[in-house]
């Protein structure tokens, strides 16, 4: 049987000691996630975290460097996510643009504000993401390598 994890990327956005999360619905549940999602046929990791920002937070994304490779499998439903985070500004928000289907809002909190709503973290790679984030974790984003190109 062929492995294959579910490739997505993260955009880890700090901004005074706050980082930006966004409040989701997931199957009935309200969640807390860095804006993230699936990377797209044709599409490279930095395309695809740039999209996922502005269609989630209707904000302009510009990467600065690579955090981490993160790889995970959910006890519950044994999918497993290969994460690629990502750390970089955000412009302000676009007032005039709609955020995705299933996106309620978007919030700036403090470590100890998403600890004490843990219970509601999409995965433990959001806080794990903010800690290696705080520990000064970083890699060029030129060490990712990609061939892909959007067909024409």
């Amino acid at each position: 049987m062929a492995w294959k994890p579910d490739l997505t990327v993260a955009a880890i956005i700090p901004d005074q000691g706050r980082y930006l999360f966004v409040e989701e619905r997931i199957k009935r549940r309200l969640v807390l996630n860095q804006p993230a999602g699936h990377v797209e046929d044709g599409e490279t990791l930095v395309s695809a975290v740039v999209r996922e920002v502005a269609e989630e937070t209707a904000r302009e994304f510009v990467p600065e460097y690579l955090l981490g490779i993160y790889l995970w499998r959910d006890p519950r439903s044994l999918r497993t996510t290969l994460r690629f985070a990502f750390v970089g500004t955000a412009g302000e928000r676009d007032a005039a643009r709609a955020l995705d289907a299933g996106i309620v809002a978007t919030h700036w909190l403090r470590r100890d504000e998403l600890i004490a709503r843990e219970a509601r973290l999409r995965s433990p790679l959001v806080l794990q993401c903010v800690d290696d984030h705080c520990s000064g974790k970083r890699l060029p984003i030129d060490a990712i390598h990609c061939s892909v190109c959007a067909s024409s």
